[in-house]
């Protein structure tokens, strides 16, 4: 069982930056792929960014490439979502989310979610 606790989300103006934390409880952590989705109100939970138990790699919906960067830290049981130059259209619900079957953009794949931060970004 893993239990999962967003934070760092808020109102922004545009172009500005936040970053997102996600904290997991148990001592497995190290051993899942962690992702980031968001829900805008009205629309369909959609996949941010992800990245692999083990060896680092990162993958972005084309969207956020170049504007937001997925970190982790094992040591931590933490996983980041560093958000630059952010939009309006960035606005959502974010959620964090832990896979034991590998970094995907595919929701099913996902295991556990957290309850998500609410990020606001103003014109």
């Amino acid at each position: 069982q893993v239990q999962l606790v967003e934070s760092g989300g808020g109102l922004v103006q545009a172009g500005g930056s936040l970053r997102l934390s996600c904290a997991a409880s148990g001592r497995t952590f190290s051993s899942y792929a962690m992702g980031w989705f968001r829900q805008a109100p009205g629309k369909e939970r959609e996949f941010v960014a992800a990245i692999s138990c083990c060896d680092g790699g990162t993958s972005y919906t084309v969207s956020v490439r170049g504007r937001f960067i997925i970190s982790r830290d094992n040591a931590k049981n933490t996983v980041y979502l560093q958000m630059n130059s952010l939009k309006p259209e960035d606005t959502a619900v974010y959620y964090c989310a832990a896979s034991k079957e590998g970094a995907s953009w595919f929701k099913a794949r996902y295991d556990y979610w957290g309850q998500g931060t609410q990020v606001t970004v103003s014109a």
